[in-house]
């Protein structure tokens, strides 16, 4: 089993639209996929209450509490709630192969990123390269003076950085059907899928069954 945590300590960074897409990718891929959802607001698990019946099956499950891991999962995606700290975060980096964190272009959310990506680098499963960490520019629009600002302090982050994803209406269309990108005609979302690729291809690639 492949796990991978979704983290930022601020809310509405785009924890959801990472975790949701992500279970999305590797169910259309025929993997089987648990979705766990450690926020309070379940955000991702009424995304899949939400969910068709005739698309790829993802199993939720409520990660508030301690729970069994479920071992026949090939992936694992934890959408982790904001203010996700001390012992709490150290066990969810513990448990996770990748932490992924999405920072949005606004000096606020800078600013709260750069305490925690420190953080990060500080946890013993980072340090001794058990669990790897990348960033994801959310909600860019490349023309604009905070997209230049958050790729320059991105770029200095010490992690690699896993692209940008555009601010775009199609996410809350496909979020309210309970669908992810890789549950449409990939004509519809082709700008979109090429901004995924070089998240999906770290990922993929470092583990060689996926």
């Amino acid at each position: 089993m492949r796990t991978v945590l979704i983290a930022n300590p601020k809310g509405g960074s785009g924890k959801t639209t990472l975790a949701t897409n992500l279970a999305g990718y590797f169910a259309s891929r025929g993997r089987h996929v648990v979705l766990s959802d450690m926020d309070r607001q379940q955000s991702s698990l009424q995304w899949l209450e939400r969910r068709p019946s005739q698309l790829p099956l993802i199993h939720g499950m409520d990660g508030r509490g301690r729970h069994a891991d479920s071992l026949s999962a090939d992936w694992t995606i934890i959408d982790s709630p904001a203010g996700l700290r001390g012992d709490k975060l150290t066990d969810a980096v513990k448990t996770a192969d990748w932490v992924i964190v999405p920072i949005q272009p606004s000096a606020f959310d800078i600013g709260a990123s750069q305490e925690f990506l420190e953080t990060l680098r500080e946890e013993k499963a980072v340090r001794k390269e058990r669990t790897f960490v990348a960033v994801v520019g959310m909600r860019i629009d490349s023309r604009t003076r905070s997209a230049a600002n958050l790729q320059r302090y991105l770029d200095k982050s010490g992690f690699p950085v896993m692209g940008n994803l555009r601010d775009a209406q199609i996410y809350a269309l496909v979020a309210e059907q309970g669908a992810s990108l890789f549950d449409i005609r990939p004509s519809q979302v082709a700008r979109d899928l090429q901004q995924w690729a070089p998240l999906l291809h770290w990922l993929v690639n470092a583990d060689r069954n996926a």
